[in-house]
């Protein structure tokens, strides 16, 4: 190797997808600071830098986003305070700085796997945004390299943080409400239509959209806004339910204690009030068959009536997770009785330790330290995807069709109708929007694969085509 580069092996084979690990690069001490690179920082990134920057014993020393204006932006921020911080444009080049430990990624969802995979490669640890991956297989890839090159790799699903959660749960799970029979994810959130475009739109002058774009095609832009917008069309985004709703779905499972994806899916949606660029549905219910408790997860991105400002709720929350219980129901920070009286309060942190419980992991090297683990957050991020792919392969569907499919499936048609008064209400024409109906979804949790009917059209959404060279590899 004495005619080759570092720099051009790493890059080499980070892009073929050759197996790398480097040790770190100095020994650590408990008084050692932990110097971490935040990557896309647009957005959530840059809140990422002022968080971890406040942890004792923590600096961010590199920023990292195919945008140079928002390299600029957070740059100048530490220009300002007289701190050093090195400034990428190229992930596999930061990749290269043996003097970062730690990668913080809140990039878009179709480079969370890539940038995760390759900074396990690297022998560094990595603290990655939620929904931890833009699809199953990558996802579990994803926990391969994490397991395989002994990293820690938190995922931001910051609730399982939340102190007072870890006690309702655990309280639920003692039996003090009764056997648990229904879990909800609830995710009540205003998306106004992104708008419609009759043509290709120019990229910002200050991307690199081949970095940008990274493992998905590099398609003409098709929206009004690259940055955000992103989130409602299926080459780079999950849709809400991947945005928000992997928060509480993981709470969900969490409450039930299945560490495996469900076994059967079906999930009934539409991208209903207005006609746009996006491609995900803004009102969707989907079915998780657990038993003997299932999960039901509920998403709306219309307002409680037409023309309204404010969002509907269920039992009183917008964004949460209700738990039934034979005796009872959890909403909101309170357990209640089955008469609906108040039985006992937990005072919610909302997860404001998520980030020091990261730093915690790396420091100890125990994985179980981690209060979301990479595991976590694939299996929770997987059930996402399963409503998603039941989506995707759905058609239209009358009432009549949906009820029978739904059959006794628990709180199914009770859900149905109060999203069908839901629609009625912000005068949603179902003539002119269908309302479309996934089919029931098999999967072998052990595999992670889909089985019986429809497998082989579900199965080929497990995974994306790749763009050459940001290849999430077979072997890890």
């Amino acid at each position: 190797m004495a005619n080759t580069t570092r720099r051009s092996f790493l890059k080499g084979t980070a892009a073929a997808g050759v197996s790398l690990a480097m040790p770190f690069s100095r020994a650590r001490g408990a008084n050692d600071d932990i110097r971490v690179a935040v990557v896309g920082i647009r957005g959530q990134g840059s809140n990422h830098i002022k968080w971890f920057s406040a942890i004792p014993g923590v600096r961010v020393v590199a920023i990292c986003d195919a945008d140079q204006a928002y390299l600029d932006r957070e740059a100048k921020k530490f220009k300002d305070r007289s701190e050093k911080v090195d400034t990428y444009v190229d992930y596999r080049k930061l990749l290269e700085d043996k003097n970062i430990d730690a990668v913080i990624t809140a990039t878009p969802n179709h480079w969370h796997a890539l940038v995760t995979v390759w900074a396990c490669q690297a022998g560094k640890d990595v603290y990655v945004e939620k929904p931890v991956s833009h699809d199953i297989w990558e996802g579990r890839q994803m926990v391969k390299a994490a397991r395989k090159y002994n990293r820690i790799v938190q995922s931001g699903t910051q609730r399982r943080s939340d102190t007072g959660l870890q006690e309702a749960i655990e309280f639920i799970n003692e039996g003090h409400l009764g056997k648990v029979t229904l879990v909800r994810g609830i995710i009540y959130v205003r998306r106004p239509s992104i708008g419609k475009v009759d043509g290709p739109q120019p990229i910002p002058d200050s991307v690199n959209y081949d970095l940008w774009s990274g493992p998905a095609p590099m398609l003409p832009l098709m929206r009004k806004q690259l940055h955000y917008d992103w989130h409602w069309v299926w080459p780079t985004g999950n849709g809400d339910f991947g945005n928000n709703g992997i928060h509480f779905i993981d709470v969900c499972r969490w409450v039930v204690g299945h560490n495996e994806v469900a076994p059967r899916v079906v999930s009934l949606g539409g991208r209903f009030g207005y006609d746009d660029d996006g491609e995900t549905p803004n009102t969707q219910i989907v079915f998780y068959d657990y038993q003997p408790a299932p999960i039901i997860f509920e998403l709306r991105g219309l307002p409680r009536t037409q023309g309204d400002s404010a969002m509907d709720n269920y039992m009183g929350t917008r964004a949460g997770t209700v738990v039934h219980c034979e005796g009872g129901y959890f909403v909101g920070g309170w357990a209640y009785d089955k008469d609906g009286k108040r039985v006992k309060q937990f005072q919610r942190t909302g997860g404001s330790g998520h980030h020091a419980n990261f730093i915690k992991a790396v420091r100890s090297r125990k994985v179980g330290d981690l209060n979301a683990d990479v595991l976590q957050g694939h299996l929770s991020t997987a059930l996402c995807h399963m409503g998603g792919i039941s989506h995707r392969l759905g058609t239209q569907a009358k009432r009549e069709t949906i009820l029978e499919r739904f059959g006794s499936s628990r709180g199914m048609t009770e859900t149905f109708e109060r999203v069908q008064e839901h629609l009625l209400v912000n005068g949603v024409d179902l003539q002119q929007t269908p309302r479309i109906l996934g089919p029931w979804l098999t999967m072998d949790p052990k595999t992670e694969r889909f089985v019986g009917e429809f497998a082989d059209e579900a199965n080929k959404l497990l995974r994306r085509d790749y763009r050459k060279p940001f290849v999430v590899p077979e072997q890890v």
